[in-house]
């Protein structure tokens, strides 16, 4: 089961690696990887994804720079953070706290 402290012990702009997904997810909406990091030190886990391949990723609800709400999906080795993929809960879809995808 991964762990956010394990995140912020490593929480270094050098120490993250970017997916092409993740990048143009990025790019699209507008966040920065400053959000990236801020949103791992501000963050905590909400969702385990064990069975991910290559390895386990976790869903972070965190904030950005600014203090917005963001989610971060990332795995982690012992070397690199891997950001797979990052965006701004939408209030449509996520319970009041971002915590919960609504029940449709």
């Amino acid at each position: 089961m991964l762990n956010i402290s394990e995140f912020q012990k490593m929480n270094q702009l050098e120490k993250i690696a970017i997916t092409k997904h993740g990048k143009t997810r990025m790019e699209e909406r507008g966040i920065l990887t400053d959000d990236v990091v801020n949103g791992i030190n501000t963050g905590e886990i909400i969702k385990q994804y064990e069975d991910d391949k290559p390895l386990p990723s976790c869903l972070v609800l965190g904030k950005s720079c600014t203090g917005k709400m963001i989610h971060l999906v990332l795995s982690h080795d012992d070397d690199f953070i891997y950001l797979i993929t990052a965006y701004y809960p939408d209030m449509q879809i996520w319970s009041e706290d971002f915590r919960k995808r609504k029940e449709r």
